[in-house]
């Protein structure tokens, strides 16, 4: 059969009713994706590249990596692959034997100095020198906790965007929409977390416990980057982020629930995920899914960004709150095993303060895709929250709030931290009362166990008097 002799259909036929019986994913995010993609196809088999297009290997590559097999939301493997692969880019030297010392020496006297500024004793089983690649490694277990349950909520959401009849017929393709979405997730994660192995100085800096329980670790390569410039001694520098490390891993080890509080927040965030279709159909007009830079750049715009709800919103507030509070607690408590000891900790504090406050690209990656801020807001406000209590009625008292979550400070505590500071010591006192008066009543009750007997109650019978009323006469 010539070619002359295969029926074409209409070329003019352009009806959208009839199109949209013949391509399930007609008006869904997918139809540009599809589109997009078998139109680079077809100018391949023609003999072209298509506009913009990588040859055939690179595709495939492409593709082979998107699609490859991960358990999970978030293809884990290749955001360590991509994460290792940034950090690789950048200076990072392995941590020398000197490094290593002190390290050890820094975490050490910082353990002394806490001893005297807080009620919870030292959490330190282990003092590390990290590169950065031995952070990515080590913190990516954390990592998956974190953005797993987000990244998930979001995944499903992108494949129940399609119509039933699409879902029905589609099949295993969505399977395949399911792995390029975890490759989305491993892509950017992968990116962000390469960008924060450069930045941050020690294991708790962002408030949340990345690395493994008892490990107090300081990256010296980003710690000499951080002083740089401070006109301070290095070993100053090293010291005061171990006492912000040792200070962190003590409230860690100490608040068991906090953990469990922090983590459990942000999958009450994900549990909430919606995605706003219309936005992704309109951001997907001309989108090219064989240029390996199209998805980056879409992810980077917000592509998939979660559309927050009002619950969503009240979780997120808690979380920045608790955050606020872990930095806060670290701040008034490093303050306080300092005073007097160290002249350069007010700079330091106010380097560390301005760090955290301006946050950074990875940062902002982190809350364009999953909408967490890992910078807390209120970092001032906390720690002169933490500063009045401790004031009021001392750090025992400061640290004991730490005994529940239902004591925590509320949002509304930190707009005025002397409230709550006078709050907690009127509790106090209402407390200690009720103390007394219970300690009262168990003496007087231990008494009158000693004794057997009440002498004030007139049913006790006499022991000296004889059973029949007459008294007992020397018996």
């Amino acid at each position: 059969m010539s070619g002359d002799d295969i029926e074409r259909p209409d070329a003019g036929d352009d009806d959208p009713d009839k199109e949209r019986g013949q391509n399930p994913f007609a008006g869904t995010p997918f139809e540009q994706m599809m589109s997009a993609f078998m139109s680079g196809q077809t100018g391949m088999q023609a003999g072209g590249t298509g506009q913009g297009m990588p040859d055939l290997s690179t595709l495939l590559s492409q593709v082979q990596r998107m699609l490859a097999p991960h358990e999970g939301s978030v293809n884990w493997d290749l955001a360590k692959e991509i994460a290792r692969a940034g950090v690789a880019q950048a200076k990072d030297p392995s941590p020398t034997s000197a490094d290593q010392t002190a390290v050890a020496d820094a975490v050490r006297l910082a353990d002394l100095w806490l001893d005297t500024a807080t009620e919870f004793g030292s959490a330190t089983t282990h003092a590390a020198a990290w590169s950065r690649a031995e952070w990515v490694e080590a913190t990516m277990p954390v990592w998956q906790l974190l953005v797993e349950p987000v990244a998930g909520a979001v995944v499903e959401a992108m494949g129940h965007s399609m119509p039933a009849e699409a879902q029905a017929m589609a099949g295993p393709i969505l399977g395949m929409l399911g792995q390029a979405g975890g490759a989305m997730f491993g892509t950017q994660v992968g990116q962000a977390i390469g960008g924060l192995a450069t930045e941050v100085v020690n294991a708790c800096e962002i408030g949340l416990p990345l690395g493994p329980e008892g490990h107090s670790a300081i990256l010296p390569v980003n710690v000499r980057e951080f002083g740089a410039g401070l006109g301070l001694e290095a070993s100053d520098v090293l010291l005061y982020i171990a006492l912000r490390e040792c200070a962190a891993q003590r409230l860690f080890k100490h608040v068991p629930w906090l953990r469990a509080h922090l983590f459990g927040a942000v999958e009450e965030y994900g549990r909430g995920i919606t995605i706003d279709l219309a936005a992704i159909q309109q951001s997907m007009q001309g989108f090219d899914p064989t240029n390996p830079e199209a998805l980056n750049d879409a992810l980077s715009g917000g592509l998939f960004e979660p559309e927050q709800t009002p619950a969503q919103a009240a979780t997120l507030v808690r979380l920045e709150t608790a955050l606020a509070l872990v930095e806060g607690w670290v701040d008034e408590v490093v303050g306080q095993a300092t005073s007097g000891r160290m002249p350069a900790a007010n700079q330091l504090h106010e380097a560390v303060r301005r760090r955290r406050a301006s946050g950074g690209p990875a940062e902002q990656t982190f809350a364009a895709l999953v909408g967490l801020e890992l910078r807390p807001r209120r970092l001032r406000d906390a720690a002169a929250l933490w500063g009045s209590v401790r004031s009021a009625r001392g750090p025992e008292v400061r640290d004991a709030v730490w005994s529940h979550p239902d004591l925590l400070p509320t949002p509304e505590d930190l707009d005025d931290p002397l409230g709550f500071s006078e709050k907690t010591n009127e509790t106090r006192v209402v407390d200690d009362a009720r103390f007394d008066a219970a300690l009262a009543d168990l003496l007087d009750q231990a008494a009158q166990d000693e004794s057997g007997t009440d002498v004030d109650d007139p049913d006790v019978d006499d022991p000296d008097e004889d059973p029949t009323g007459e008294a007992s006469e020397g018996r």
